[in-house]
């Protein structure tokens, strides 16, 4: 499934949501082994909670994140300024006109 992604491609909308696109700079094989990780540490997530191991879901949560981080989806942004609407509704942000016109 494809989400409409802004016009200076940071974010993609879900839900009217913005949540922030995977760093564009980072080459392919950079990418897919961070994506990798993503994947293998959501596995873990799954596991831990199927056991009720809250020590292992700890672990597998913290994984999930330091994967996000070097995609670039959290942290500190790969853009040039730090404003950040990453979970914001897009009609609250600077974004809102974007949003109400691009099926207009």
């Amino acid at each position: 499934m494809k989400y409409p992604t802004t016009p200076d491609g940071r974010y993609f909308v879900h839900q009217e949501r913005l949540w922030r696109c995977t760093n564009p700079n980072l080459d392919e094989a950079e990418r897919q082994r961070f994506v990798n990780e993503l994947m293998a540490a959501r596995r873990q997530v799954c596991v831990a909670k199927r056991a009720d191991d809250d020590a292992a879901l700890t672990v597998a949560r913290a994984r999930v994140n330091a994967a996000k981080i070097s995609l670039g989806e959290r942290g500190p942004t790969w853009w040039d300024d730090d404003t950040d609407f990453t979970r914001c509704l897009v009609k609250n942000t600077p974004y809102a006109k974007w949003w109400a016109e691009r099926d207009a």
